[in-house]
C-alpha cells in the first residue's frame, strides 16, 4: 500500500502529538508536576528497618511512595500489599531520584490482574516485598496454609543490619475477624522466627497489641517500642488511618534505640521504622 506525503506528514504529526501528551516515562523524569532533577542524596541510615503496607489498589504514585521511603533512608524496607511491578518502580526511584541502592527480593502469593495489572494470562504477582541495602541470602517465601479470606503468607531473608548479620521476616496476616486464623498463621511464623536468636520481624499483623492470637509473637520478640506491649495496649501508637495498632518491628535478641510512627497521605497505614542496637 503506498501512502502520498501528505498523509506522512499527518501520521508524523499524530506522533509527535502523542509524545508531547503522554511525556517521559523513565523513572529519572519529572513527576507529579514537579521540575526537581535526578538527584543523590545520602545514604541508608545504618541499623534503621521499616514495615510499611503500601495500600493496594490506592492508586498512589510510586514516586511519591519511593519519597516517602527516601526521607528515612532505612537499611531494610518491608513492604506488604506489595505488587511486583509497583516495587521495581518504586526501587528504581529510589535510585535516579535519591541515590538510594536496594536489592530486593519478593514473597508474592497471588497472582492478581486486578490489583497488579499485567495480562489476563500473566497477571503480575502480589504480597511482600522485602528492600536492604546490603545482599540477602537464605531467602524462603512460604504461603500460610490457610489465608483467610486471600491468600497470605511470609518471606525471611538473612542480611546485615549495622554491621551484623541478623535473619528478617516480612509478613502480613489475615484481615479482620479472623481471629483463628491468624492464630495459626502466627504459630506458623513464630515456629520459624524461634530458631534464631537474633531476629526482625516486619509486618502488619491486623491485630491489636492485646489480640489473643499474638501472644506466641510476644513470648519470642518485643516491639520496638519498649513501652508498647500485649499488658499496655493502650499506650501504643496507632498505625492505620482507623487508630488501630496493627503493624510492628517484632525484634528477638536485639535492643531498640528508638522508633517512630510516620502518617502518610499515601497509604492508609503509616510508616513505622526503628533504629536499632548495633550491639
Amino acid at each position: 500500500m503506498v501512502f502520498g506525503r501528505g498523509t506522512w506528514l499527518l501520521v508524523g504529526a499524530v506522533v509527535m502529538l502523542c509524545l508531547v501528551l503522554v511525556g517521559p516515562s523513565a523513572p529519572g523524569s519529572t513527576h507529579s508536576g514537579s521540575s526537581t532533577p535526578s538527584v543523590a542524596t545520602r545514604d541508608v541510615v545504618p541499623n534503621r528497618v521499616m514495615t510499611w503496607n503500601i495500600c493496594n489498589p490506592c492508586g498512589k504514585s510510586n514516586a511519591d511512595q519511593a519519597g516517602e521511603i527516601a526521607a528515612y533512608a532505612p537499611q531494610v524496607v518491608g513492604l506488604q500489599e506489595a505488587c511486583v511491578r509497583d516495587v521495581d518502580r518504586i526501587r528504581e526511584y529510589l535510585q535516579s531520584l535519591y541515590g538510594l541502592v536496594y536489592h530486593v527480593e519478593y514473597g508474592s502469593v497471588l497472582q492478581n490482574w486486578g490489583r497488579c495489572g499485567g495480562l489476563p494470562w500473566n497477571p503480575g504477582g502480589f504480597g511482600e516485598a522485602l528492600l536492604t541495602a546490603a545482599p540477602m541470602t537464605d531467602v524462603v517465601k512460604v504461603e500460610y496454609p490457610d489465608g483467610g479470606s486471600e491468600d497470605r503468607g511470609y518471606m525471611a531473608v538473612t542480611t546485615t543490619v549495622g554491621d551484623r548479620r541478623v535473619r528478617v521476616y516480612n509478613t502480613h496476616l489475615a484481615e479482620r475477624r479472623q481471629e483463628s486464623v491468624r492464630a495459626d498463621q502466627v504459630r506458623v511464623l513464630a515456629t520459624e522466627v524461634a530458631r534464631h536468636e537474633r531476629a526482625v520481624v516486619l509486618g502488619d499483623f491486623n491485630a491489636v497489641p492485646d489480640a489473643p492470637e499474638l501472644s506466641r509473637m510476644w513470648s519470642l520478640a518485643a516491639d520496638a517500642d519498649p513501652r508498647c506491649t500485649p499488658s499496655t495496649a493502650g499506650v501504643c501508637e496507632p498505625t492505620t488511618d482507623w487508630h488501630s495498632r496493627f503493624d510492628y518491628v517484632f525484634l528477638r535478641g536485639i535492643t531498640p534505640l528508638r522508633h517512630r510512627v510516620q502518617p502518610t497521605s499515601y497509604s492508609d497505614h503509616h510508616l513505622l521504622y526503628a533504629d536499632l542496637s548495633s550491639t
